[in-house]
């Protein structure tokens, strides 16, 4: 909030907790005498609570449009951490608006997309909001934004067209990947640090003072930019490299003659003190994350990932989740092993899931009754019932019939109980990979250097794959087995949805 006399003016999310914060600093200034005007202006969109908040006295409500925030020459991001909440547990619908209007903003100032693809899993019966059908979020999304282009007669038609394709893709469909960890330097200073908005907080731990400093993390950091993807393993060889190269471009300055020193000082020395002050804070971050991922047993936990992912010692794996828990290592860490065993497995057998549930409320208090009830309902952590048991069944069945009939037992399954299918999934893109002798991180030929090795991202396969095809044509197993449907449309949002599977 910004403040001058007699005005208060608060740019803010439509949220209820919020609102009643700006009421009681409204009441308070009631009671206290002062007459004041407020000015409460909703990013990115007012909302039904306006309404309520413009019946309190000397109230007015506004609209900042704010829908998209480049984060880098290639990164824009939406910066809306609420989203997955409001749409996935409460389901609030609200944000699908936000989303077409930032397609829209896209459309109009990089021309009309090339073509259009979107994945995502069912709606249940009365789960979807009025005239969307059973379409799934991205449907829901494509849709408002072609009529939105309808009624604003396409802004960006004019333009050249400078995005060929674009993928929408509902987060459910692949929860596995936001729950593995990183191994590049981007990833583990984000797991670390938090990366919002396109900055960190770097402290006195790395900054080697008594102060912390904030700093944007992107191309314009020439450290950052050369290290971001690189896997964890080579980032210091590379750091001392860098520093031996600054060092040499120092010592240049001893046999410079006069007129050599001035154009050195006026054109390259306070580049080389602002490569060498990012140099230093990379440094002192990579020797945070080492002494923080030493302290909780990275490599074993980084193991037990795998083992999940591969679906092989579950048993050891189960264990090491235990004796996480019990140490009470990190009650998030701890949530994420357990999210990862449950979608991988196809949901904890009971026993497994009474027991790990006990132990976390044992050490990580009583409170966190309510984020294993929220983490049922959306699905990330849940117990198998009678119906997720018919599994093997299905898998021997399917040998016997034909690829139709199959499909057709598998939605007679898939109407008991939803499942994440994440190993067939898995074995159908090849998302594990299999390599002769040791994976070479330093030269990588596919996307799971990310993990090590260890795991091709899903949604990325699926894109890769889609691209490859130049559509969904041979892909229909895999949308089968995300409990979805998917769409391509060409020609921008005029041309109206393709086929759905």
């Amino acid at each position: 909030p910004s403040l001058c006399d007699g005005r208060f003016c608060f740019l803010v999310r439509p949220r209820i907790k919020t609102m009643r914060y700006i009421a009681d600093i409204v009441n308070a200034d009631k009671m206290s005498g002062r007459n004041r005007k407020y000015k409460i202006i909703f990013s990115p969109q007012k909302v039904s609570l306006a309404a309520l908040c413009c019946r309190l006295p000397h109230v007015t409500c506004d609209e900042w449009s704010f829908y998209l925030l480049p984060l880098d020459e290639d990164i824009i991001s939406m910066e809306l951490p609420e989203f997955f909440r409001d749409y996935f547990l409460e389901g609030d619908h609200r944000w699908i608006n936000s989303v077409a209007r930032a397609l829209q903003l896209l459309n109009s100032l990089y021309g009309p997309f090339g073509k259009a693809y979107g994945c995502g899993p069912w709606w249940e019966p009365g789960a979807v909001p009025p005239g969307f059908g059973t379409l799934c979020l991205s449907q829901m999304s494509y849709e408002l934004w072609r009529d939105l282009e309808e009624a604003s007669e396409g802004d960006g038609q004019g333009r050249k067209p400078e995005i060929g394709n674009i993928f929408l893709m509902d987060r459910d469909t692949d929860y596995v990947t936001a729950l593995c960890s990183q191994v590049v330097y981007e990833g583990l200073v984000d797991d670390t640090f938090r990366i919002k908005c396109g900055s960190v907080d770097f402290g006195p731990d790395v900054t080697s003072s008594d102060k912390s400093i904030k700093v944007l993390l992107n191309a314009q950091d020439k450290v950052f930019s050369q290290i971001r993807n690189e896997h964890f393993s080579s980032v210091f060889g590379f750091l001392s490299q860098k520093s031996r190269n600054l060092q040499a471009q120092y010592d240049r300055r001893r046999s410079m003659d006069i007129k050599q020193m001035k154009n050195f000082v006026s054109q390259e020395l306070k580049g080389l003190k602002q490569e060498h002050r990012l140099l230093s804070l990379h440094i002192g971050a990579c020797e945070s994350i080492m002494k923080k991922k030493t302290k909780q047993d990275f490599q074993e936990m980084i193991k037990a990932e795998h083992s999940l992912l591969e679906g092989f010692d579950i048993r050891e794996s189960t264990s090491f989740i235990e004796e996480h828990i019990d140490r009470q290592v990190s009650p998030i860490e701890s949530l994420r092993l357990m999210c990862l065993l449950s979608i991988t497995e196809n949901g904890l057998i009971p026993k497994d899931y009474r027991s790990l549930k006990t132990q976390y409320l044992q050490s990580y208090g009583p409170e966190h009754l309510l984020t294993f009830h929220n983490l049922k309902r959306i699905g990330l952590l849940t117990e198998q019932s009678a119906g997720e048991t018919l599994t093997a069944v299905e898998s021997k069945v399917s040998k016997l019939v034909t690829d139709r009939a199959a499909g057709k037992i598998t939605d007679a399954f898939n109407s008991l109980a939803r499942k994440s299918n994440f190993r067939a999934i898995s074995k159908k893109l090849g998302l594990i990979p299999r390599v002769d002798g040791e994976y070479d991180l330093k030269m990588p030929r596919d996307m799971a250097y990310v993990f090590s090795g260890a795991y091709v991202p899903l949604s990325c396969k699926i894109i890769e794959q889609v691209l490859e095809r130049r559509g969904w044509l041979g892909l229909e197993e895999v949308v089968r087995l995300l409990n979805g449907n998917e769409f391509s449309v060409s020609g921008s949002a005029g041309a109206g949805l393709g086929a759905g599977g």
